[in-house]
């Protein structure tokens, strides 16, 4: 949503409703990433709107003082950055308010900072560009870490969706999910688009062709 028209989310949410498994709602807070964007006031406002899974990404410094109110605004699961610690902690504090449990990594964030926490989460999200603003270009590099994450997590067969994000267009797109990618968030790709609806149904043919 970081791409949409922070006017009018409502109505963004429901244009490209048909084309969209995931709302991918980024919470910054011009701490943790040189941008501010929204917080749990206006996730509640968004949920009457969609039955989506609400994909609350909080690139904060302390998520944890906020993560009830994500809970109680909506959310239905929550991805904190393990660069900013006490990642045990959190990921306890996300699974006892019912959350879906993410745990984040930057581009430059090894898999090794990721890994003994694979067992306790339900999503991985590797960016593919460096947080805090919209319109950046896909760091290929990351592909090498996506293919990795793939490979440990099929090995210990274990649940965990593997989210990408940043610059996701119908070009990267198949680079992600052939890499081993299950999510993929999309924004400016979609919302800076004429029409957001057909720029998402392309974007998921994109993937769904590399899939086949």
């Amino acid at each position: 949503m970081l791409s949409a028209d922070f006017g009018d989310l409502a109505s963004s949410v429901l244009v490209v409703n048909d084309e969209t498994d995931w709302l991918h709602v980024d919470i910054m807070d011009g701490h943790f990433v040189p941008n501010l964007t929204i917080g749990p006031g206006v996730v509640a406002a968004l949920r009457p709107h969609s039955e989506k899974f609400f994909d609350c990404h909080l690139m904060m410094t302390d998520p944890g003082k906020y993560l009830a109110d994500f809970a109680k605004s909506g959310a239905d699961g929550c991805t904190v950055h393990v660069e900013v610690g006490h990642t045990a902690d959190l990921i306890t504090q996300m699974r006892d308010l019912g959350l879906r449990v993410g745990l984040a990594a930057n581009p430059d964030t090894p898999f090794s900072a990721v890994e003994p926490f694979l067992d306790r989460i339900d999503l991985l999200l590797l960016m593919t560009v460096f947080p805090g603003f919209g319109g950046q270009s896909f760091i290929g590099d990351v592909m090498d870490k996506v293919r990795h994450a793939h490979r440990v997590i099929s090995d210990r067969g274990l649940s965990v969706d593997i989210e990408v994000d940043g610059g996701i267009d119908t070009a990267t797109a198949p680079i992600a999910v052939d890499a081993g990618a299950n999510v993929l968030v999309a924004g400016s790709a979609i919302f800076a688009r004429p029409e957001p609806l057909v720029a998402a149904r392309a974007l998921r043919e994109a993937a769904s062709l590399s899939r086949a």
